[in-house]
């Protein structure tokens, strides 16, 4: 009752919180139905609820509007066709392999051509460009995936495929391009006499750019659960806040001087980080603090995160579908329910203020995101809380620092350096502390949390434990930095069911209107063999009798783990490399980081540098590792793998990897698959092979003149070729297409996506996911 009576004191916080309910529930109608009937529950009175409800039905009504005019495109018509476009770059390019000719990705915004004034995500040979540059890219133009949401949130309309990528040399002009410029000198300002694994950093957790860290320290900070620090979010506007004010002040400007001066300050570092969901939210949400001064009213910290959660989705209304803006509130709501009354009870039991605040803010911060970290990615990190205590010390000199680069870079770059050499201490201490953290036996955990219920639940428990642990406080007072506050237990226990309630509404709005419910894993009696679209690689999953075996790991980059867990995978049993090369072991490391693994059979002979991490990952893990030798048979419950080739013998130097990669042969009942890896006729024709009812054809398809011999041998019903789409080999080969005529059935993931090959009671059933 007592959070009833609360939210009815502050109409204008009910009213707000209804349009964001209603702006994240529009999707969805039932969503939006129940939005409303928890507006009528709270409002009480017949005039703010009617205000309420009207309240939720305009935030639905503006989100569609928006994501119609967002989803508007001329493309269309061009979709399936090549086109010459030329485009800005709005970010630096990613690589999409682990290989230095591997194609790049990056948003573009289309300048001339069909689509001129839209966003576009061009993948192809990159040259190398600054957020700002024009290039023209010739390709095919595709429709958005299933699976692109994430891109869709960024704005994108389709993805262009290119087979060439050049720069014109022009760049963005007006003040797009003014800052773009300058983005180019904080860039270079932020990484000023400083190393390459501390200049990376610096740009991390100053500009929000981790695309310059190595994959390992990247892996470092996600295992140690410093990974918020390479992001660019509220932390990064409050400390520039922080810094700012008595800088201000002591060149004696007044209040209402220095808080228009924060501002201009905010509005000009969030372009400059990237503009992104989270770094536009804590921009929001400072500015609406800073206004609230301003205006000579008490700043209310519930009612400037829920502005900023309005401002963000109509902006944007997909927003709230990214992991990263859903950690970010879930961080700011822990830290606004938690904080203080764990501050207080810290400074009660004699804990310095400085240290109470600090430790209070981590901890509010960890409890609230791990929930979503196990739904999200199925990890938890153990030392994150110890970690991020060990860094507060060190994180705002080195973000000041940086900021101070930053200023004296854009007014006169050869100053840049200067803040830089004491700031190398706090980045190199930082960075060891990542390194020492992540190293430690068991600091990230496999933990999932599988459906959205269990999620709520999980944040009730927590709500709830919060409410129980503040409530004991005594009935008629408690102490607080030493002295006796009579009555504050009654208002610690009152605070405490507000914040329950509150914690709680939040969870389910995000939940409601975001959240994914994960697949179950398929009928332990059905065999479920999924080759899976992860692009230009193999990765072959079989699942049955509860045991799941994958074959290869698909390149690096790839979205194997999103197919992962779309086919209901929440351990693997057995993980088969069939080779060292990135389109096969590419995204192993990954996997291996991820989920649990049982055993990992390991035919890579070459050493490369991505094999070699996957191994280390696999170590780390405590992974069973073995090689392959003919002849032998590796099980995961009823599943039985036979190794064909090769045979157990020295690597020779040079030799091609195809040719020793895993040919494996897969029973279950009267069920055979043939999964030959890349090995083609030059080695499958010497081997003594079964008949098979589906065949993963070898090497993606290349040309193999003995292909039509082999076919008749096997005998498949079914044959899947595992290929990327506009690859630049020009797989699948004419030539094997031609043999494969012979096949009742072929499939290519390349334009059938994700082909799942279900036995269920001695009947074959295939799907494909387009």
């Amino acid at each position: 009752m007592s959070a009833l009576l609360t939210a009815r004191r502050h109409p204008r916080h009910l009213v707000l919180a209804a349009l964001v309910a209603g702006l994240l529930a529009s999707p969805w109608a039932a969503a939006v139905l129940v939005a409303c009937a928890c507006a009528i529950v709270v409002a009480g009175t017949p005039r703010l609820t009617l205000v309420a409800v009207a309240a939720v039905l305009c935030g639905a009504l503006v989100a569609q509007a928006r994501v119609s005019a967002l989803d508007r495109t001329v493309m269309r018509p061009y979709f399936g066709q090549t086109v010459t476009v030329r485009a800005f770059a709005l970010e630096r390019p990613r690589s999409l392999g682990g290989r230095a000719r591997s194609p790049r990705s990056a948003l573009a915004a289309v300048s001339a051509g069909p689509g001129a004034g839209e966003r576009v995500v061009v993948q192809g040979p990159w040259p190398a460009a600054a957020p700002g540059r024009e290039v023209t890219a010739s390709g095919r133009l595709e429709p958005l995936r299933d699976r692109d949401g994430w891109l869709r949130r960024r704005g994108a309309h389709a993805r262009l495929v290119a087979r060439e990528v050049r720069a014109t040399g022009r760049r963005r002009g007006g003040l797009a391009g003014a800052l773009d410029r300058m983005r180019e000198q904080a860039e270079r300002a932020v990484s000023s006499g400083l190393d390459p694994p501390r200049a990376a950093l610096a740009r991390g957790m100053v500009l929000g750019q981790d695309e310059a860290l190595d994959e390992d320290a990247r892996e470092e900070f996600r295992a140690s659960g410093l990974a918020h620090l390479l992001a660019a979010s509220g932390q990064n506007v409050m400390l520039l806040v922080a810094l700012a004010l008595p800088v201000l002040a002591g060149l004696g400007v007044g209040l209402r001087g220095r808080l228009a001066g924060a501002l201009a300050l905010i509005a000009l570092y969030v372009p400059l980080a990237g503009a992104g969901a989270s770094i536009q939210r804590a921009g929001v949400m400072g500015a609406a603090g800073l206004v609230a001064v301003l205006a000579s009213r008490p700043a209310s910290r519930w009612y400037a995160l829920l502005l900023a959660a309005a401002a963000t989705l109509v902006v944007s209304p997909r927003a709230a579908g990214d992991p990263g803006w859903q950690l970010s509130f879930a961080a700011v709501l822990a830290i606004l329910a938690l904080a203080r009354p764990l501050a207080e009870r810290l400074r009660a039991r004699g804990a310095p203020r400085g240290l109470a605040e600090a430790v209070a803010l981590t901890t509010a911060a960890t409890v609230g995101t791990a929930p979503l970290l196990a739904f999200h990615f199925e990890r938890v990190s153990l030392v994150s809380l110890p970690a991020n205590l060990l860094a507060v010390a060190a994180v705002a000199p080195a973000m000041w620092l940086g900021m101070l680069a930053v200023a004296a870079g854009l007014v006169l770059p050869p100053l840049a350096a200067l803040p830089n050499v004491v700031a190398q201490l706090p980045l190199a201490y930082l960075g060891w502390l990542a390194h020492v953290a992540a190293g430690l036996p068991h600091a990230s955990v496999p933990l999932a949390i599988p459906t959205v219920g269990v999620l709520v639940a999980t944040y009730a428990t927590l709500a709830d434990a919060a409410a129980m642990a503040f409530r004991k406080g005594g009935h008629s007072g408690r102490t607080v930095a030493g002295r006796r506050v009579p009555g504050a237990g009654r208002l610690v226990r009152s605070r405490a069911r507000v914040l329950v309630v509150l914690a709680i509404a939040a969870v389910l709005l995000l939940v409601v209107a975001q959240g994914r419910r994960a697949p179950p894993p398929p009928d332990p009696r059905d065999v479920v063999v999924s080759f899976l679209d992860v692009g230009q690689g193999d990765a072959t999953l079989v699942q049955h009798g509860g045991a799941t075996v994958l074959v290869d790991a698909g390149p690096p980059g790839s979205p194997l783990l999103d197919r992962l867990r779309e086919a209901g995978v929440r351990r693997i049993d057995l993980l088969v490399l069939t080779h060292s090369q990135a389109d096969h072991d590419g995204g192993a490391a990954e996997v291996l980081r991820r989920l649990p693994v049982g055993h990992l059979l390991d035919g890579g002979e070459q050493r490369t540098p991505l094999h070699l991490r996957a191994l280390a990952v696999a170590a780390a893990r405590g992974v069973v590792r073995s090689t392959p030798d003919a002849g032998q048979t590796v099980r995961a419950g009823p599943l039985r793998l036979r190794i064909l080739w090769p045979r157990r013998e020295p690597p020779v130097p040079g030799a091609d990897p195809n040719d020793r990669a895993i040919v494996a042969h897969l029973q279950v009942g009267d069920f055979d698959l043939l999964l030959p890896a890349d090995a083609e006729s030059n080695v499958t024709g010497a081997l003594d092979l079964p008949r098979v009812e589906a065949l993963k054809v070898a090497h993606h398809g290349s040309e193999d003149p003995a292909t039509a011999d082999l076919l008749a041998r096997l005998r498949p019903r079914v044959a899947v070729i595992e290929v990327g789409s506009e690859n630049r080999y020009g797989h699948p080969a004419p030539e094997l297409l031609a043999a494969l005529r012979s096949v009742p059935t072929v499939h290519r993931t390349d334009r059938d996506g994700t082909v799942r090959l279900t036995l269920r009671a001695g009947r074959m059933t295939i799907a494909t996911t387009r």
